[in-house]
């Protein structure tokens, strides 16, 4: 039996028969391949359920399965391990036409996506509050910050961070379709969206890229720095910080 065409009609129900599938007699046996074929696409159409499940509520649970059911024939596992799949909903959904107009879909994908990849990134120990106060300003300036392996950042030109909220913890949904930088943080167990304030988008970015912390000041002019600075040491995401020397 050829692997590849036995996977491809596992998962399209217009593909015929495999070879080779028979009964115990010998004949074809095309009913039991289609209850195999119809559970498997069952439990993926669940994994992604799990995974993705703002972009569940938003569109209908009916969608979704007939939606689900196109994505994997498009993008079959590439893991044995369900958990992983669904790497490629967001790009899928900029390309399904159905949801064309729904321009926020695949950012707020791409979000759940980030949620997921946090919850199952390896545990490190934060730098502790006091260390980072015992920094001096000068130092500071010209310091790199080494972030947790949980830290995720987002930046949308859509709301994504309200959308999700507003389906997850049944906050009011957003009024306008404003841009949105969104920090994944994971300072115990379950990882949280945190909406960062005007401007802390471009910093956290160039830090994350390796700037000194004064470079990444420069991308972010009209940027709070002591609450930019307060949600990164309160919310627990610097692993370490490498302090330059003062001048």
């Amino acid at each position: 039996m050829n692997q590849s065409e036995f996977r491809a009609a596992l998962l399209d129900p217009e593909r015929p028969l495999p070879a080779g599938i028979t009964d115990p007699e010998g004949r074809p046996a095309p009913k039991r391949f289609n209850v195999y074929r119809n559970n498997v696409t069952a439990s993926l159409t669940e994994a992604l359920r799990k995974a993705f499940p703002v972009v569940h509520a938003l569109v209908g649970a009916e969608f979704f399965a007939d939606m689900a059911r196109v994505h994997l024939r498009a993008h079959p596992p590439k893991s044995p391990l369900l958990m992983f799949y669904g790497e490629d909903m967001p790009a899928f959904l900029e390309g399904f036409d159905p949801v064309r107009h729904l321009g926020y879909l695949p950012d707020v994908a791409r979000l759940e996506l980030a949620i997921r990849h946090s919850y199952h990134a390896a545990d490190a120990c934060p730098m502790r509050r006091e260390l980072f106060a015992s920094i001096s300003p000068d130092r500071l300036m010209s310091a790199r910050v080494r972030f947790t392996p949980p830290t995720r950042l987002l930046r949308s030109r859509w709301p994504i961070r309200s959308i999700w909220a507003a389906n997850v913890l049944g906050e009011n949904p957003p009024k306008a379709a404003a841009a949105e930088d969104v920090l994944i943080v994971r300072p115990e167990f379950d990882p949280e969206p945190v909406l960062l304030p005007n401007g802390a988008g471009d910093f956290i970015a160039a830090l994350m890229e390796g700037a000194q912390l004064s470079e990444a000041l420069d991308r972010a002019p009209e940027m709070d720095l002591t609450a930019a600075l307060t949600i990164l040491v309160g919310r627990r995401v610097i692993a370490e910080i490498a302090a330059g020397d003062a001048t």
